[in-house]
């Protein structure tokens, strides 16, 4: 049966991370699936809501036509506190990427007030789809969330060329991630700047959204005497991004936390080997054949684990056969929406 639904996100709905890139491969999915679905951009200050964040949470949610579905992404969410009520009442679905309050870069007041909003929320809504399982068991242990009221639909994949490399003589590294703390950007080139003696260049594409943080890389960057050697992209667009997957020779992210790692699974799909940190689910996508792993903000195990990969292209060659064959067995986008409705009909249960 098809649905009328609406996803309510902060905007710009067009944001380059791997959770705008689910929204909207969820969007189409539905779309094609023969679902009505209307996005709706939230203005104001996210997770943490200012009060242009709720006031434009409650206008949205006011304007929803009768019979309409409201699905929020956990980026928002925190803004509807205020009107709960309302939202529960309209069957309200919770898409979680990952809770808010686990974010790095905010007080201890900011993190009790975002994890305060949530958990409320959390214990609500008549459905939570996480999209990691990592992150739908942590709902219930930290959210009081009822595991009863909790589905799993993960990211999926479309089938892509493999990367043929940067062709050397150094390696080519690329980063893909919104430059914010969580990612580990600061964590990535303190690790590199401590191989200096190996051929390497860093390309970070991720839009800025943490403008401060965003400024302190670049210093960094200066301050290590690696700028040089790294590039920031900016907000790339999927042509520009599929371009530099192509020409990368190593995929590396040192997230602190991650609820599934669209990107790491991206570089898999076009066989990439991979340089991660553990932070959440994303230890879960890499098989150790196709990669290096360190734990999250440890720049000397980080560093330690990346400098034969950068160096010795036998071993890449090995890893990215690894990444290729782990890839293609993903999921893939072609069903994610219509798991996603499925979650939606539980709530009815």
């Amino acid at each position: 049966m098809s649905k009328r639904l609406a996803l309510l996100v902060p905007g710009p709905f067009g944001s380059i991370s791997g959770g705008y890139g689910y929204d909207r491969r969820l969007v189409e999915g539905f779309r094609a699936g023969g679902h009505e679905i209307e996005v709706v951009e939230l203005a104001g200050r996210h997770p943490l809501p200012d009060d242009a964040a709720e006031a434009t949470a409650r206008a949205a949610l006011e304007a929803l036509p009768e019979g309409v579905r409201p699905i929020v992404d956990g980026l928002g969410l925190p803004a509807f506190a205020p009107v709960l009520d309302q939202l529960v009442a309209r069957g309200g679905i919770g898409l979680i990427h990952h809770p808010t309050a686990i974010e790095p870069g905010f007080t201890e007041a900011e993190h009790a007030t975002l994890k305060a909003r949530e958990s409320a929320i959390f214990q609500r809504l008549p459905r939570l789809v996480a999209t990691s399982r990592l992150t739908a068991d942590r709902l219930p242990l930290e959210f009081g969330a009822d595991p009863a009221r909790i589905g799993v639909v993960e990211p999926g994949t479309d089938p892509a060329p493999r990367s043929l490399g940067s062709g050397g003589p150094g390696c080519a590294i690329l980063a893909v991630g919104v430059l914010t703390k969580r990612k580990g950007h600061d964590v990535l080139m303190k690790a590199l700047a401590r191989l200096p003696d190996l051929d390497w260049t860093l390309t970070i594409a991720g839009a800025p959204r943490d403008p401060v943080h965003a400024e302190g890389l670049k210093a960094l960057a200066q301050e290590l005497a690696i700028e040089q050697r790294v590039t920031f992209a900016g907000e790339v667009t999927a042509e520009a991004l599929e371009a530099l997957y192509a020409r990368a020779d190593i995929f590396a992210l040192a997230t602190h936390w991650e609820g599934y790692g669209m990107a790491a699974a991206e570089a898999l799909a076009r066989g990439l080997p991979l340089a991660l940190t553990a932070g959440g689910a994303i230890a879960d996508l890499m098989p150790k054949e196709a990669g290096v792993m360190a734990a999250p903000g440890d720049v000397t195990s980080l560093s330690r684990a990346m400098r034969r990969p950068i160096y010795d292209r036998a071993l890449r060659a090995e890893m990215a056969d690894a990444a290729w064959a782990a890839g293609q067995r993903l999921p893939r986008w072609t069903d994610r929406a219509e798991a996603f409705a499925a979650e939606i009909d539980k709530a009815a249960e």
